[in-house]
């Protein structure tokens, strides 16, 4: 069971809590140079439903992550990132995850918001075996994780990993009469060495001399790790099995296989990565009791090993959904109180409080819910609050190679913080969904009048253009999977 740590007020913000919303407005409330390990995995334009069952009830949780394109992606990503460096400590570290979609473009924004000299590693995380399909390139296999720090004074864990069983049957064949396995390592110069060109023990320097003082030579004996050949050859160092850390881990990690559909710890979130990849970078770049903040954390894995390891944390999803499958998670998993243990702030908890909301930022609240990319026009939007891409969308043909254009396929979505939409409000919509020829359309409101109910019927039977209809209960409910499907 993971211990419970106590949550750690600083500067009267506390740890061991869970900030729903949009990471832009939240991360201004941690205090500058206030955490040691950044972790973060912003989705990029993955082009699926995220669906995520927890608990006994069963019930289907649905939301998209979905950037339109690589330039939209960055612009989004990059006052994030600004902010996830105000909140570093000059002493922390900064772990980015991502995959071959953006991992070229990522790194020259985080060098120029880092620093290059701050950068340390690319980790290549072996992220899946073999594919599906026709062969027609090489395979894409791996996702980058980049790793930077506050400064050239950070915590560094070096992670050791198994030696190869082949190694040791080869290397390790010296056995001392107490049964302690060893192998024996050169102690003769590469180079010359005229002052350490002394006899002991009746075996003469090698032609370069030895390659450690007389001093040392005579403190391994007394500690039995000298070995003396019998006939002929040189005095050699013993190097002991059981002192062998393991061999260092690189930066090309193979060995955390990502999740299958039978993984115990699984919950259905595609994006979902395995807790020994957090554990690990956890374990590497902090210490017990350092604070960890994961700004995009989705179904909290990172807060779960945290926790595990004993560490403070924070955590930020602009979900609901999210924030509610990753408190359930820590209280099953690691047996925390809501309230007590961690607490979840700024989720959306009823009607009220959403329609107390400024309307622009309702619109974002109701569009971000649904799995859709918000309007940054507050006017003249032409009656479009965002857009949903669908599973199907992929960007249209006969585009120039090394465009970045925004897929074409898309469902338009209107937003009224309103007691009851009316037909005007769907009549209006319906020019819409002519004038973008769109097949689907989404509408979100408080309630709907009965002639808008028979308005939308009569228009999909008129045109075969669908405009669902959808309330603010059921988007706090989220009763969505079927509707969004």
């Amino acid at each position: 069971m993971a211990k419970k740590r106590k949550p750690l007020e600083t500067n009267g913000r506390r740890s061991q809590v869970i900030y729903c919303g949009d990471n832009l407005i939240q991360l201004p409330k941690i205090p500058a140079e206030s955490v040691d390990l950044i972790y973060i995995d912003p989705p990029f334009n993955s082009n699926r439903n995220y669906e995520v069952f927890w608990g006994e009830t069963k019930e289907k949780r649905a939301f998209e992550d979905r950037h339109e394109s690589t330039r939209a992606y960055i612009e989004y990503m990059r006052p994030r990132c600004v902010e996830l460096a105000r909140v570093l400590k000059k002493t922390g570290s900064f772990y980015y995850h991502c995959d071959w979609h953006a991992s070229h473009y990522v790194k020259v924004m985080l060098d120029q918001i880092f620093g290059q000299n701050n950068f340390q590693n690319e980790v290549i995380w072996k992220r899946k075996h073999g594919r599906v399909g026709p062969v027609v390139r090489f395979g894409t296999a791996n996702d980058s994780i980049f790793f930077y720090t506050g400064s050239q004074e950070f915590t560094f864990n070096p992670i050791y990993l198994p030696n190869d069983p082949a190694y040791i049957a080869a290397k390790f064949t010296g056995v001392d009469p107490d049964g302690r396995i060893f192998r024996t390592a050169d102690l003769t110069s590469p180079n010359p060495r005229p002052n350490l060109m002394y006899d002991y023990k009746g075996y003469k320097a090698p032609a370069k001399g030895w390659a450690i003082s007389k001093e040392r030579m005579e403190k391994w004996d007394r500690e039995g790790r000298l070995h003396f050949p019998k006939k002929g050859g040189r005095i050699a160092r013993k190097r002991y099995l059981d002192e062998l850390k393991g061999e260092e881990l690189q930066n090309i990690w193979d060995d955390i296989h990502p999740l299958n559909s039978q993984a115990a710890e699984r919950l259905g979130y595609p994006t979902q990565k395995p807790l020994a990849l957090l554990e690990r970078i956890i374990k590497a770049s902090s210490n017990p009791g350092d604070l960890i903040l994961d700004a995009f954390c989705g179904c909290g894995t990172a807060l779960v090993a945290a926790q595990n390891l004993d560490r403070q944390w924070i955590g930020i999803d602009v979900s609901p959904t999210a924030c509610r499958v990753m408190a359930q998670r820590l209280k099953d998993v690691c047996k925390l109180r809501e309230g007590e243990d961690f607490v979840v702030r700024d989720l959306p908890r009823n009607e009220s409080q959403l329609r107390e909301m400024p309307p622009f930022e309702f619109e974002n609240w109701a569009v971000i819910a649904l799995g859709g990319i918000p309007n940054k026009a507050q006017v003249g939007d032409m009656g479009i609050d965002g857009k949903i891409y669908p599973v199907s969308a992929t960007p249209a043909g006969g585009k120039k190679a090394g465009e970045l254009d925004f897929m074409d396929v898309w469902y338009p979505i209107q937003v009224k913080q309103k007691d009851k939409a009316g037909r005007p409000d769907i009549d209006s919509f319906e020019a819409v969904m002519h004038r973008e020829n769109r097949t689907k359309g989404f509408f979100v409101s408080f309630a709907f009048s009965s002639d808008a109910i028979t308005e939308i019927d009569s228009f999909f039977r008129k045109t075969g253009k669908a405009i669902v209809a959808l309330t603010v209960r059921e988007i706090l409910d989220e009763e969505l999977a079927m509707k969004l499907a």
